[in-house]
């Protein structure tokens, strides 16, 4: 703690001396040139900006709030600015001064004055450093096929290279060889833990209300941690600051709506955007559905207040909840909460800062409404989170990020209520569990030469397991079912029960061959002090989290990856080859047979062990013209240990497939017309099946084989879809259009689950004595034509 607090103080400390006494090589000779990237039609500020100075070849990266600084030589330079989806552009700058310079760049042909238009493609991707690091286009995303016509980030996500997913219709995906759990998704730097809406067939996000969405699979700054495997850091829009707008769309499945405006022109502005599924409403039609009920909703919210140029203020909130009714007895409620709060402020031009205050929270419940068997079992996890983060730039060949993070975590795994006169249920809390998660980092950025680039750094992490609780000792804790407590020590609120710290190193290079490509190296070390408690790859809402502890170590991975990147005809095309070797300490599996629905003594079903990771990526990539998407191909394989599991013989992941193909395009035929198309091919995941059955007595057991010894059928399917805008006119405020689709269109029966049984003929009837047994395949989608209507005015 001593040393968190003191590092706070020193980074405060530091950030005012750097306001006030910016270091300059030659303070007569050099000059910033700093400012903001917007959109020209709503004054959104424009991420990741490239932007390019000539005559020295070198240049900047617009941050996640906009902002630009590049400290140069007095004298003149020529800038281009460019950037995926907009008219990139060139200005004749003369820096004589310290120089605050705004830009904005249009999203079309139409010019600014005073400036030359570049036809020069953007080809950040072989100039940058980062490795492993992809964007997902949202406005593609748009045009391309959707299950039931509702797009989703994250099934474009679940088809990029080195990302699996756990079959069809769900939304959890697996990146380089890690679990569900092991991705750190954010949505405006707040924490989401279950992005699944209908068990899994669509995600949480609302495509309508997002600016961008950055997938790491490696190469992850120093900025972030908590996870081993990936960040998806997801943008929403601030709000159109010059007019108001509104969209909507209608789907097969849901319907949504959004608003945006200014509040002050060109100072503040604001954004809200909604969606429903009308799922039960038509149920609700159907008479042998009486009493059942399925629906989901989301509502996102965005405010921003511009100060003056160097203070800006943020306020975002996501709501969404799922509920499903069966036989009006028994239903199930999950959903996610967020709140972020931000401060960005410029202490001068090179000294960037931002403040964030962040609180998330995922609940679910299960209610069973019933006189002798009613009951009602509630469990969430909270946190709040501080996060100060500061961003230095002294000259265009060195940038410098520091800062500190802390978040305190409260995990409640249930709480059981009677709900009913004679109920047999008695009222039954589990044990809270709380922590405290504090890191303080730094990272820089260096070039040093016109072909070598480097990133380098340490994130110091330190989590404390903090009571109240009751820690139990056992005798024979590796035995789930024959354990005996042998005592128990009552920690007092607030009392260190256990404590974890660890350096993460982070190091990437990129070396440039010549101007079209370049080859990048990069490792990471991380550390994940919490942990899913589910032996499902099926994403179900009634999964926990839990603390590392005397009884859970925390989770380590260390990852290389390398990789080439190629630009092709004048950067029209991107090309990269990726190869990458991790290995993982501390995996959490569960015990043979465990027993994991509200077990006081959970810790006794824990096991941790070692996972190894490795594969090739590979991934061509067209952003502009009138055809665009890609191309992806992974061969991956990922193998687990554990002790006392599968008898500590290796078995593969549940989420390991060797090969996966994807193939996602769009073409404009026309400026009315456009169509895209999804094809997918994995290789099955494993499962783990029983071979026979044995008798002990009167009771009868399934006997399996190894664990993941068996794998489903491949996967494979094609989807296609049509979009027509009618009347494209630029000056006309109402725009609407139209996608019609077909989800799996050769009607491929791809395995969801799987169960067995005893083995029966066509008409049901038992074959034999009824010992021998059948797998059978659970599908869930057949040929699924939709439509949606989309509007904005």
């Amino acid at each position: 703690m001593k040393t968190i607090a003191t590092f706070v103080v020193l980074t405060l400390g530091f950030g005012a001396i750097f306001a006030q006494n910016p270091t300059k090589a030659d303070p007569k000779t050099q000059y910033t040139l700093s400012g903001y990237i917007k959109d020209a039609a709503s004054a959104e500020e424009l991420l990741y900006v490239n932007v390019w100075v000539e005559p020295i070849k070198t240049g900047a990266t617009s941050n996640t709030y906009g902002f630009y600084s590049l400290t140069l030589a007095e004298g003149s330079y020529k800038l281009t600015f460019s950037y995926l989806g907009y008219q990139s552009i060139t200005k004749e700058i003369v820096l004589n001064r310290d120089t605050e310079y705004n830009i904005e760049l249009q999203a079309d042909a139409q010019t600014l004055q005073e400036v030359e238009i570049s036809d020069k493609k953007a080809d950040h991707a072989v100039r940058e450093i980062a490795m492993s690091r992809l964007d997902v286009p949202i406005q593609q995303v748009k045009k391309l096929p959707a299950l039931l016509g509702e797009p989703d980030i994250i099934k474009t996500i679940q088809t990029l290279p080195g990302v699996t997913s756990a079959g069809e219709g769900t939304s959890s995906f697996y990146v380089r060889g890690g679990a569900a759990d092991q991705n750190l998704i954010l949505i405006d730097e707040a924490p989401v833990y279950d992005v699944s809406h209908l068990f899994g067939l669509f995600s949480v996000f609302n495509a309508d209300i997002l600016k961008s969405a950055e997938l790491y699979k490696g190469g992850i700054p120093t900025k972030y941690g908590g996870r081993l495997s990936s960040l998806l850091e997801v943008t929403t829009k601030d709000g159109n600051a010059r007019q108001l707008e509104a969209a909507g769309s209608v789907s097969t499945l849901a319907a949504k709506a959004s608003l945006e405006g200014p509040i002050v022109k060109d100072k503040a502005s604001f954004i809200v955007a909604a969606r429903r599924s009308y799922v039960d409403l038509l149920m609700r039609q159907i008479p042998d559905l009486e009493g059942t009920s399925v629906k989901f909703h989301d509502l996102n919210g965005k405010v921003n207040w511009k100060i003056n140029n160097n203070n800006r203020f943020f306020v975002s909130a996501y709501t969404g909840r799922d509920v499903m009714r069966f036989d009006d007895d028994f239903q199930m409620d999950w959903g996610n909460k967020t709140t972020s709060i931000r401060w960005n402020h410029l202490f001068n031009e090179r000294l960037f800062a931002n403040t964030t205050l962040v609180y998330s929270d995922f609940d679910y419940a299960l209610e069973q409404t019933d006189a002798l068997e009613g009951f009602r079992w509630e469990a969430n996890q909270k946190e709040y989170s501080l996060k100060q983060d500061f961003t230095w730039f002294p000259s265009p060949k060195f940038t410098l990020q520091f800062g500190y993070q802390g978040t305190y975590r409260q995990f409640q795994p249930g709480d059981i209520q009677p709900n009913g006169e004679n109920t047999i249920f008695k009222p039954t809390t589990l044990q809270a569990r709380y922590a405290l998660d504090q890191a303080l980092y730094m990272g820089a950025e260096q070039k040093i030469s016109a072909r070598l680039a480097i990133q380098y750094g340490v994130r110091f992490s330190l989590f404390q397991n903090l009571g109240p609780e009751t820690i139990y000792r056992y005798n024979n804790a590796s035995d789930n079912v024959n354990y005996i407590i042998s005592d128990s020590i009552r920690y007092k609120k607030g009392q260190t029960i256990a404590s974890f710290a660890n350096p993460e190193p982070r190091f990437a290079a990129r070396y440039q061959l010549n101007a079209s490509s370049a080859l990048k190296f990069s490792y990471n070390r991380m550390v994940q002090y919490i942990h899913l408690i589910s032996n499902s790859t099926v994403p179900i809402p009634f999964n926990t989290w839990s603390p590392s502890s005397p009884y859970l170590k925390p989770q380590k991975a260390d990852q290389v990856a390398m990789g080439y990147f190629k630009n092709l005809d004048e950067n029209t095309w991107e090309f990269s080859a990726e190869a990458y070797y991790k290995t993982s300490q501390n995996i959490t599996e569960f015990a043979d047979n465990a027993n994991i629905f509200f077990n006081e003594h959970i810790a006794t079903e824990f096991r941790q062990g070692k996972a190894t990771s490795y594969g090739l990526e590979f991934l061509l990539r067209r952003n502009v013209g009138d055809l665009r998407g890609f191309v992806s191909y992974t061969l991956s394989k990922t193998d687990v240990r554990i002790p006392t599991v599968n008898n500590d013989q290796t078995f593969p992941a549940n989420y390991d497939r060797r090969h996966s193909f994807n193939l996602s395009m769009t073409v404009d035929l026309s400026p009315r017309w456009s169509i895209g198309g999804n094809f997918t091919y994995a290789s099955g995941r494993p499962i783990t099946l029983p071979t026979g059955k044995y008798s002990f007595g009167n009771y009868e057991a399934n006997l399996y084989s190894g664990r993941n010894g068996y794998r489903l059928p491949d996967f494979h399917r094609m989807d296609i879809a049509a979009t027509y805008e009618p009347g494209k006119n630029k000056d006309r405020r109402w725009k609407n259009s139209w996608v019609f689709g077909i989800y799996n269109v050769y009607n491929r029966q791809n395995p969801f689950s799987i169960y067995t049984r005893t083995k029966q003929d066509d008409e049901g009837n038992v074959i034999g004595d009824g010992t021998e047994k059948e797998a059978r395949l659970v599908y869930l989608f057949s040929v699924l034509p939709y439509v949606t209507w989309s509007f904005k005015f």
